[in-house]
């Protein structure tokens, strides 16, 4: 890899600056430093758009926690990305209430309409990312979803189309 590549990969830190002092606030609300723990990633992620393994480490680093535990709270939680996503990321609800109301057939058209190959593959214009949540606690609307923050509900196959030329 020649120098030149090597530098466009390396990692910045994220708690320089307005982001440390955000993140000194932070850990003032906390009974511990292990307490801000998923704030503190929201932080990276807001930053970077995703949180790569150096944000956990960073994070560790900061937080006093070994690097395996933040790798095990980043897994486990769908709203962290572990990888770099789309413009627009798309959680559909499937849970069983969701899907007596359609939502794996919402999925599918939110697959062919985006040019996803696949759930959790970004499309190849890097537009749109579509991945299955468990639940957005929306049980009163049918087929509920997320665009990055925007939470959009009773969604259907047929809608589909216009709310994808919506995001532009």
């Amino acid at each position: 890899m020649s120098a030149a590549t090597h530098q466009q990969f390396r990692y910045e830190p994220v708690f320089v600056g307005k982001r440390k002092e955000e993140l000194d606030e932070l850990l003032t609300r906390y009974p511990t430093k292990m307490a801000a723990l998923l704030p503190a990633l929201w932080i990276v992620q807001e930053e970077r758009g995703w949180v790569p393994a150096e944000g956990m480490a960073e994070v560790a680093h900061l937080l006093e926690l070994t690097p395996a535990y933040v790798k095990g709270v980043v897994t486990f939680y769908t709203m962290y990305h572990q990888h770099p996503v789309a413009k627009h990321f798309i959680q559909v609800c499937t849970t069983s209430p969701c899907n007596v109301c359609g939502a794996e057939d919402v999925v599918n058209a939110l697959l062919k309409h985006t040019g996803c190959e696949e759930l959790g593959v970004n499309s190849a214009d890097g537009k749109y990312c579509v991945i299955e949540v468990e639940c957005l606690g929306a049980c009163g609307f049918n087929t509920p979803l997320m665009v990055n923050e925007r939470f959009i509900e009773s969604v259907t196959v047929d809608s589909v189309p216009a709310l994808l030329a919506s995001l532009g």
